[in-house]
């Protein structure tokens, strides 16, 4: 996955309670390939009609919300099901952060695996962002992760919490494979020396 350090975006409003993975991909979807496009079943049902057309009426159909990088949702963003793939449609579709006042627990832990900050402020914050932006369509947000900080349109900076592995992990684009794997000379020291004071096991092995 990439690595994130700072963003600077368009930021689409999208301040809903309670929105659940199926919400965000349809679980008809998730049998599909990656290669298919996870960023063509975002929120599937409510921005097309039955037919596959367009409904105009939603955010990230409007100009200038179709280019957002940034997502400012409702407190319990991501609860129900523990569907990676919703993660995938959100970054598919070029999201890099989603703020919000709390986030289902397993979405939260998949968005960090894969890249997509999650990022908790008081709702009554995110509540008066997500007007901010309706009213102003194209308004940025700034994030800095290194300084866990968002600054919002009106230019007040407010502070977010992360556990360090997490952040630090973002910050190298690394997923828990990649963590580990910079390891790897530690790894071969330890076995090394494990199969030096064991040498039998080496030869169990064999036969």
């Amino acid at each position: 996955m990439e690595p994130f350090s700072s963003l600077s975006a368009i930021a689409a409003p999208y301040f809903i309670p309670d929105i659940d993975t199926d919400k965000i991909i349809p679980h008809r979807y998730l049998r599909k390939p990656l290669s298919a496009g996870y960023r063509n079943f975002l929120f599937y049902d409510e921005r097309f009609t039955p037919e596959g057309e367009e409904k105009p009426e939603f955010i990230l159909h409007k100009e200038p919300f179709r280019q957002a990088r940034i997502l400012v949702a409702g407190k319990n963003f991501g609860c129900g099901s523990t569907r990676e793939g919703a993660v995938y449609a959100l970054t598919d579709f070029g999201f890099k952060a989603v703020i919000a006042p709390s986030f289902g627990d397993i979405f939260r832990a998949n968005c960090l695996q894969n890249g997509l900050l999650p990022v908790v402020l008081p709702e009554s914050i995110v509540e008066e962002l997500s007007g901010h932006l309706a009213k102003y369509p194209g308004a940025k947000v700034s994030i800095d992760l290194q300084a866990q900080t968002v600054v919002t349109p009106d230019g007040i900076k407010h502070h977010f919490d992360i556990e360090p592995s997490r952040k630090e992990q973002l910050v190298k684009g690394f997923d828990d494979i990649g963590i580990t794997l910079e390891q790897s000379d530690a790894i071969a020291a330890f076995e090394k020396r494990y199969h030096e004071r064991l040498p039998w096991l080496a030869h169990g092995a064999k036969g």
